[in-house]
This record gives structure tokens, sequence and C-alpha cells, in this order.
């Protein structure tokens, strides 16, 4: 079995003026290559740490966390950075595209950080866009999009590097249900592709549609639930 995600008794703690945070307590947790994950739990749970940590952007201040066999924990920055930009991708529930940049331009800024020359970048950007049902919107900008729209561009960008891990916070948290409905759509079509998906919900209906589901609280593993749990 080849595991995307391996953790092995994760933890973090914050200190918090004189009182420490405890917000991982030890995780024990291992994704399968091309799973369907969503992660739920109260406020304080540890879902955005446990999301912080998964997406490379934090560390795990105990324990051994390993991203497609490679362990992240002794990585300098420059070398995590380039973990997370060759096998993560990112859906964020505010989508956080450049609004001055185009369409293109937005999908494409993974690949301009690879080195891609920009011609290559374009024509990459364009399929993706395509993809996602924005091939008429390649030279729009933020602003003239709606926000499913803003999604769907977002997604395009996620996968711009083609990453076998998409991480998506809340990813129809500012879309009405239909438009929501629409991205769900999306991001079960990409699962299906063979893309490990990890969603980060608070929405029973949208983890219900996930193969196993997470629950956190406290910083610990509450329950896992689903096909292979």
């Amino acid at each position: 079995m080849e595991w995307a995600i391996e953790l092995e008794n994760v933890e973090r703690h914050y200190p918090m003026g004189n009182e420490v945070v405890h917000a991982l307590r030890g995780i024990n947790l291992r994704m399968e290559r091309g799973s369907f994950w969503a992660v739920m739990g109260p406020s304080g749970s540890g879902k955005s740490t446990l999301l912080n940590i998964l997406g490379c952007l934090d560390r795990p201040g105990r324990g051994r966390f390993l991203l497609a066999g490679h362990e992240t924990g002794r990585l300098p920055d420059d070398a995590l950075s380039a973990m997370r930009l060759k096998h993560l991708g990112f859906i964020f529930q505010s989508f956080h595209l450049i609004p001055q940049l185009t369409v293109a331009e937005n999908i494409a800024l993974p690949l301009h950080y690879l080195g891609w020359e920009a011609k290559k970048s374009f024509k990459r950007a364009a399929e993706l866009a395509e993809r996602v049902g924005l091939g008429d919107r390649l030279r729009h900008r933020p602003s003239e999009l709606s926000g499913g729209q803003q999604q769907r561009a977002a997604i395009a960008r996620a996968l711009a590097n083609d990453p076998q891990v998409l991480l998506a916070d809340e990813p129809t948290g500012n879309l009405d249900s239909a438009t929501g409905e629409q991205i769900m759509g999306l991001i079960e079509e990409l699962h299906r592709q063979g893309k490990t998906i990890i969603m980060v919900t608070h929405e029973p209906n949208l983890a219900a549609r996930a193969s196993l589901r997470l629950h956190l609280r406290d910083g610990l593993v509450e329950s896992i639930e689903g096909e292979k749990a």
C-alpha cells in the first residue's frame, strides 16, 4: 500500500502568555494515496494546526510527518518549500487569488516558482482553465468573476503543478449551495482521477461525500469513519 501521508505521534504546542496550548497531542495517522478524507471537529480541536502541518506550512513539535514517503521535520525551509511545491495543491475558502493578475496568470503562478517559461505556463493554465470551465475567462481578473468562478480558478491553480495531494479548507464556505454543489462535484471528479483529497469542513453533508471522515477533539483523533476505517 502506498501512503500519501504518514503521521507518527505528532504533537504541536504553542505558548500563549503563561500557558501552553496543546493543539495536537499525539496524532498517529496514515492516508492512502488516492483516498478522500474529510477532517471535522469543533473549534480548537486541532483542524487548522493539522492542515498547516500537512501543507508543510508548519512543523511538528514532536513526532514525524512523512509526505510521499519523505520525512519533512528536519528539512531546511527551502527544501520544505520545494516539497510543498512538488507534492501539494491548496484550495482555500477565500480563494486567495491575486487581484492584479488575470485568471491565466493566477493559475500559472506555481509554475513561475517552478521555473517554467511563460509560453509553456500559459498553455498549461489555458488547459486547466478549460478543464474547470473557465476557458473563456483567461484574461479576466478575479473581480470580474463570480464566487464560483473564482473558486474554479483557485482549483485550477492548485492543479498547476500536478500535485498528488489536494488540501481543501472549507472549499465551499463562501459559496451559495448551488455553486458549492458544483465545486464539490469538481473535487469528487479530481478524486476519481486519482488525487488524494483532504478536506476540512464543518458540514456533515459534505463530509459524508468523502470516503473517510477523521474527527478531531482536543488535539486527538476521536474517531475515523468510512469504508476503510
